[in-house]
């Protein structure tokens, strides 16, 4: 089984493949444009900058229970166009925001973005597992990740031109229109009717859902060694070493773009050379190349060209590690509590990347540490994995 024969064969998957890129896709051209609107157009300060920043994870962190209810109570595909939808309209929007009076508003629509769309993504998570056997869901949450990479580098580049040339608002509308492709896309899909639950008391739902997670060790476990990954979080790291590292060598636009380009291609290029040699046993060995190659990076970043080869190594395992992690725990759980189950993973996983982004400013302001040793230390964090997966693969498999 191969990545093409897979899109080949199941035209569910890849008619999702092609939303999911479209969307990914379109993302960037609100997502660039939001902070484009906020720093040229509105001239907001740092704080309001970093503020709205704080609603990407907010959603998917505090609505995780409720998130979780509505993915296992409802209809999969009914879910995804009322989500996409919401998305939709909730990007249109953006466009009527014209000063900081109305800072409020682009809180409440980043916030309802970001919810639906996490919704949808945790949706189609749980719906994976039922158009996939369990060998094509490797290949299946693999090409998630390469989708995203494709996207991001794509997206970033096109979203900055187009910015560029039209402005912010013309690329919410452009991101809406994507949205709208999409969509019609994904009315003609066939997707499995039922849904994962039939009760209808949130509170019994959220409580089963507890009670499933707590008496699964195993569950727990998987969740944690995912949500590793989430300490991946570069985007302020590579900001600061583009501000205070590169700038006398390089424009700062320059140098975030060239070394998200290139940790783009690194994490696109990962999962095809990775995939064939990934399994329960050899895992041990991928966390400890992430750590190792974050180790080297660190060492590299001193100058702004040699920090290239060490995002290569820093970035080169990262996708295998999230689609296999995230395989292990869709292929363990019950599919009753899917939705749940993806939730709360999600949580967890966008949690430790909140914590990131957070104490990577947070110490390199308020404490003086080097980013080459805060760089060091997320390295040192996928030893102490690899060490975690080593005595949890002996004690559950």
């Amino acid at each position: 089984m191969t990545y093409r024969s897979l899109l080949k064969n199941n035209k569910t998957f890849r008619l999702l493949a092609m939303v999911q890129f479209i969307s990914y896709f379109g993302a960037w051209f609100s997502q660039v444009g939001v902070f484009t609107l906020l720093t040229k157009e509105l001239n907001a300060s740092a704080n309001i900058i970093g503020f709205s920043a704080i609603f990407v994870f907010l959603p998917s962190i505090i609505l995780a229970p409720i998130n979780g209810i509505i993915v296992d109570r409802f209809k999969p595909k009914n879910l995804l166009l009322t989500m996409i939808s919401i998305e939709m309209i909730s990007i249109f929007m953006l466009i009527f925001i014209n000063s900081l009076a109305m800072l409020w508003f682009l809180y409440f629509l980043t916030f309802i973005r970001m919810g639906v769309a996490s919704i949808y993504f945790q949706t189609e998570m749980s719906v994976l597992p039922k158009i996939l056997t369990p060998q094509e869901l490797k290949l299946g949450n693999e090409l998630h990740s390469i989708i995203w990479a494709v996207s991001y580098a794509l997206g970033m580049g096109a979203a900055g031109l187009f910015i560029d040339l039209f402005g912010a608002k013309p690329a919410f509308i452009a991101d809406t229109l994507m949205l709208f492709c999409a969509m019609l896309i994904l009315k003609t899909l066939i997707l499995p009717d039922e849904k994962n639950t039939t009760q209808n008391n949130p509170f019994i739902l959220i409580k089963e859902g507890l009670n499933y997670v707590f008496n699964n060790k195993k569950i727990i476990h998987l969740i944690l060694l995912h949500g590793v990954v989430g300490i991946t979080a570069y985007d302020v790291l590579i900001t600061l070493l583009a501000e205070y590292e590169y700038a006398k060598v390089i424009s700062i636009p320059l140098a975030i773009g060239l070394s998200n380009a290139i940790r783009a291609i690194s994490l696109l290029i990962g999962p095809y050379v990775l995939s064939p040699y990934i399994n329960k046993n050899t895992l041990v060995y991928l966390y400890l190349a992430q750590g190792v190659g974050i180790m080297m990076w660190a060492c590299l970043q001193f100058n702004f060209y040699l920090a290239f080869i060490g995002l290569v190594m820093a970035g080169f395992c990262t996708s295998s590690l999230w689609s296999y992690t995230y395989t292990l725990l869709q292929n363990d759980c019950d599919k009753r509590y899917y939705g749940r189950v993806i939730a709360y993973n999600d949580m967890v996983y966008l949690s430790f990347s909140a914590i990131i982004v957070f104490s990577t400013g947070y110490l390199f302001e308020f404490h003086g540490l080097k980013l080459s040793h805060f760089t060091f230390g997320l390295g040192v964090c996928f030893i102490f994995a690899a060490i975690y997966w080593r005595w949890f693969n002996k004690k559950y498999n």
